[in-house]
């Protein structure tokens, strides 16, 4: 049978609340196991019954549009190529401009956002500036900030938490802008339209339109993301929603659960296009970029796979001895993923075997003489400079050496706290880290004296 799937989408049970526990770190490891293996039994026997289950999903509403998407398209081409004239026109001092120099800019321009052009920058980075570091904090944060996106004009940052709130802030005032209402101050009529349970991810559309956001209550809203107005509410999934990732330059959206699948919807349609299973456990984390592909981590099954939409094949990647909880794209061929074994590792998507892997990359538990977890990974799109993060309190960035062959550690970052979110701005100036008291997927320690809060860290760079 297709791994690929037609939608059909039927309501769950809500979770049970965790218990308060105190553990020790055998137990977390037998905790975490035991959680993932439940819940990826009990979403087989799901899937396996679905057929019997409504159908039940996102209605499209056919609205009248004053622009074709054709038309926009045309439109937006039309301004870029006006820009680009423009700027060569400045940089040569002349009114007349060679046509070869604007086609030659464009295939530049086309190349590096395929993928196809690297730039070696971290050599540039001689460490963070410590003065201006801006810890964001709220009254809607109360709870761990479970994960961020930053918008593609790196004007904004929307965080969510375990409250069910997502923020939007000014990168540049550095201050919160807007909220989401929290589920207990709605009216009955209005809770539908906002989150109940706890927010796992976040994702925003290239041209800043949508932001959607996935909780453990198995659904996913879609928001104006200037506004932050409710426009629609996706079911389908039988588990909480662990990964979001929109397509460069689309509406076109991947979602992940511990359902063990992979949704792909059209937010121009409103609905659901394909569902694509292979994962054997919970699906931890998503990633996409221009190309009809996205990359996941499997968690327990210890597998990274690559999804091609067009060709409905996928790639099977295996390197990691523990629960794989990250994952990012490089570039369209190659990828970063961390996980609860403390490696990190580079891939290429012509090898199903890691490139590189440093292990212990974030030291060992005091107690237990165990690894720390790899919470969160991030990458400087298209360049050799890569960050993770885990508990131990040090954000640490990461240099590729030739062909992506090497990681050589540069610096760290004093962060106390779980970093369950990392993510560089496009132009490589700040890092921002999703900071909790606990770790993004679960309760298995808790750090009271760390604030819940976004960190927006400059980065220093040699002047040229």
């Amino acid at each position: 049978m297709s791994f690929f799937i037609r939608d059909k989408q039927s309501k769950g049970k809500r979770p049970k609340k965790e218990e308060k526990k105190k553990r020790t770190s055998s137990e977390v490891q037998k905790a975490k196991r035991k959680y993932e293996e439940t819940i990826g039994a009990h979403e087989k026997h799901t899937i396996e019954n679905s057929d019997d289950d409504e159908a039940e999903g996102a209605t499209s509403s056919d609205e009248d549009l004053a622009e074709t998407t054709q038309e926009k398209k045309l439109r937006l081409a039309k301004k870029y190529l006006e820009e680009i004239e423009r700027q060569e026109k400045e940089r040569a001092e002349s009114k007349e401009i060679d046509r070869s120099v604007i086609e030659s800019r464009l295939k530049h321009d086309l190349l590096e956002e395929s993928g196809k052009i690297h730039k070696c920058v971290a050599d540039n980075y001689i460490g963070y500036d410590e003065d201006n570091i801006s810890i964001l904090t709220c009254k809607d944060h109360k709870l761990p900030v479970t994960c961020l996106v930053i918008s593609a004009d790196n004007q904004y940052v929307y965080s969510a938490s375990k409250d069910c709130v997502i923020v939007k802030w000014s990168l540049k005032e550095k201050k919160k802008l807007k909220a989401t209402p929290h589920f207990k101050k709605c009216s009955e009529e209005l809770k539908d339209k906002c989150h109940q349970h706890r927010i796992l991810s976040l994702s925003v559309s290239t041209d800043g339109e949508y932001l959607a956001s996935g909780d453990e209550g198995k659904i996913i809203i879609i928001w104006n993301a200037d506004t932050l107005q409710h426009i629609r509410t996706f079911t389908g999934h039988k588990g909480p929603i662990t990964g979001l990732a929109f397509r460069k330059e689309t509406h076109q959206l991947f979602s992940a659960s511990s359902d063990r699948s992979v949704k792909y919807w059209s937010l121009d349609e409103m609905s659901c296009i394909e569902t694509l299973f292979g994962h054997q456990s919970p699906i931890t984390a998503i990633d996409a970029l221009s190309r009809e592909r996205a990359v996941t981590a499997g968690g327990r099954d210890t597998s990274i796979r690559v999804w091609k939409i067009v060709e409905e094949s996928q790639l099977v990647f295996n390197g990691h001895r523990g629960s794989i909880d990250c994952v990012k794209l490089l570039d369209e061929q190659r990828f970063i993923s961390g996980g609860d074994d403390g490696v990190v590792s580079v891939w290429s998507a012509m090898k199903k075997k890691p490139l590189c892997s440093v292990v212990d990359t974030h030291g060992k538990d005091t107690a237990s003489n165990e690894p720390n977890w790899v919470c969160s990974v991030a990458a400087y799109l298209n360049t050799d400079l890569t960050a993770s993060g885990s508990r131990n309190g040090k954000i640490m960035l990461w240099k590729s050496g030739q062909g992506f062959r090497t990681l050589e550690s540069m610096f760290h970052i004093p962060i106390k706290g779980f970093i369950n979110g990392l993510a560089f701005t496009s132009d490589g100036r700040h890092l921002i880290a999703a900071v909790g008291q606990e770790h993004r997927l679960g309760r298995w320690w808790r750090d009271a004296s760390v604030k819940n809060s976004v960190v927006v860290i400059p980065l220093k760079q040699k002047t040229s």
